[in-house]
Parts: structure tokens; sequence; C-alpha cells
């Protein structure tokens, strides 16, 4: 069975409750969801899944905790390793660079030699005018708007579930 870690950085608590969903979706342990400002680089190593969430800040910017972690990310040889990006954002406020950050953290683990999995939730089901998670109208991963679109985090989190499940074999 494939071991699933879930990394997140949250400032408001909005990823850090996605990441618990998420985590309760896919029976994974409390144990196996990680705060990235408490992590190490060499952590990410111990999962055949992983499962990266940052809120997104300014404009376009990673959460503080993924500042210093990124680079520890970067370090990693994360071959073999399927990834899965998350995260939070303001679409009406930060509408040029929504979920900015699901984009950063996805280019940095394919950098890094991961598989990015959980692709493919349609751009045309949210509103924003642009994003560096936006690819060829799909999200790289799972983009959340806490702040305006809320009542659709659930569905959205459990559509992104079972994609991640078919790419990953789960």
């Amino acid at each position: 069975m494939k071991k699933i870690g879930i990394f997140y950085g949250s400032s408001t608590g909005n990823t850090e409750q996605a990441a618990e969903l998420i985590a309760q979706k896919l029976e994974v342990d409390s144990s196996n969801v990680i705060n990235v400002d408490k992590a190490k680089g060499a952590q990410l190593l111990d999962y055949d899944i992983l499962l990266l969430g940052s809120s997104t800040w300014g404009v376009g910017d990673l959460q503080d905790d993924w500042d210093g972690f990124i680079s520890n990310l970067q370090k990693q040889d994360l071959s073999g390793k399927e990834v899965g990006v998350f995260g939070s954002g303001d679409s009406a406020s930060y509408s040029d660079s929504f979920c900015d950050a699901l984009g950063i953290i996805a280019e940095a683990a394919e950098k890094a030699g991961a598989r990015i999995v959980g692709k493919g939730a349609d751009t045309a089901d949210y509103s924003f005018d642009d994003s560096r998670a936006a690819i060829g109208g799909q999200f790289i991963g799972l983009p959340l708007d806490f702040d305006n679109e809320d009542d659709k985090t659930e569905e959205r989190v459990e559509q992104w579930i079972t994609r991640i499940k078919a790419d990953c074999g789960l």
C-alpha cells in the first residue's frame, strides 16, 4: 500500500483545514499531516505520495512557511514520487494570481523528479483572471477559495481525491 504524506503551510488556517479534510477523506493518519514549518526536507522521502498545500499571499507569493521549505523540497530526489498540490487563494481580491502557489510548488516538485498527479479541475468552474496553476483550461491541482466560494470546498476536494486515487492507483 502506498504511503501518503500531506505537507502544508497555513497562515490563517484555511490550508490547514483543507489538509485535514483531505486526510480525513483519504483516511490518512494525523501523524502524516505535517506543517512545513516543523518539517525536514528528508521527511518527503518517507512517502510514496506527497500532497503539498499552500495558500497564496500577496501577488502570487508562497505562504511564509513555504518560503524556507521550498528549497528543502528542491534538494530532494523525488524520482518515483507522485505529488499532488492543493491550496487556497482569493479569486476576487487577487484574480491575477489566484492560487499561484500551486504552480510554484508543482514546478519545484517536477524539477526534483516527481510526477504531478490530480490535474484536471476545469478552470471554467472558477472566477479568476490568471494563475500559474492553470494550464490549458485545467488546474494543475486543487485550488480552493475559502473567502468567496467556501460552499464549493467539499465537492472540489472530493473531485480532486477521485483524480488522485485514479492517478496513483489507490
